[in-house]
């Protein structure tokens, strides 16, 4: 019984051992591009977000499209894009159902605590979109309180209308924002500038909106899991892409090189 008894307790402890080292039950990111390449893909989290991601004859496209799948084949993966719902991202991610959130993200204070970042890439704003024939009347914060807005859930324009104390409706993206102040749904929303950029005003998707009020300033940056290595790789091929040129080729394919930061 004594011999029995020892035997159990020896491999117990060794189990014990062998969860300690192999991190039994712990979510890992240390080993991140590890993970990626034995799996052969990077899982990318993204919404309808042009010029950043967008839909183009059945592909993703856009500037952080095209830099993602640049970034997997530097690490001999293939690049795969999900569509996610943008205020579950950090739950999304640590579920592992996606390996990054590149996709336009505002490195706010929630972002960086909530997981690892790239430095940031771009220059950014949120502002206020109304129609053009009612701009003159929306040119500060205060004018724009009363209006009935739609903002994309979890954005970081929803956080500065939180800020200013005011109310709104949830839409799933910035995109379908648009489209609400566009059909008179709404009368007004906060989009990213550079989405305002390429996707309001003569000559784009919606010539009778633009933008009025800017609400703030702000930088860009790719998040992973908290503790992961890909954040410092994707830093190193930011930089070697800025110096190569090809970042700056993307850019200036999809209109955006006046908001890049240097790398």
């Amino acid at each position: 019984m004594k011999t029995t008894m020892k035997l159990i307790a020896l491999l117990l402890a060794l189990g014990m051992a062998v969860c300690v080292f192999a991190g039994c039950g712990k979510n890992d990111a240390s080993s991140d591009s590890a993970y990626v390449q034995d799996k052969g893909t990077l899982v990318i989290g993204i919404t309808d977000f042009a010029p950043m991601d967008y839909q183009e004859n059945g592909k993703w496209v856009g500037f952080d499209a095209d830099m993602a799948a640049a970034f997997a084949a530097s690490l001999g993966v293939k690049a795969e894009f999900v569509e996610i719902e943008w205020e579950t991202k950090t739950m999304e991610l640590n579920d592992k159902n996606i390996d990054c959130v590149w996709n336009g993200m505002t490195l706010t204070d929630d972002v960086k605590n909530a997981m690892e970042t790239s430095k940031p890439y771009f220059n950014n704003a949120q502002v206020v979109v109304v129609k053009s024939g009612v701009a003159a009347q929306y040119q500060d914060a205060d004018s724009i309180r009363d209006l009935a807005f739609v903002v994309e859930a979890g954005s970081a324009g929803a956080e500065e209308l939180d800020a200013l104390g005011i109310s709104y409706k949830e839409a799933a993206t910035q995109a379908d924002a648009l489209m609400e102040v566009a059909a008179g749904a709404s009368e007004a929303c906060v989009i990213d500038l550079l989405m305002a950029y390429a996707m309001i005003g003569e000559g784009t998707s919606y010539p009778d909106l633009t933008y009025t009020v800017k609400l703030n300033s702000e930088v860009y940056g790719v998040g992973f899991r908290k503790g992961s290595d890909l954040a410092a790789k994707l830093n190193d091929f930011f930089a070697a892409a800025y110096k190569d040129g090809s970042m700056i080729e993307i850019a200036e394919k999809y209109g955006v090189l006046d908001s890049m930061i240097a790398q």
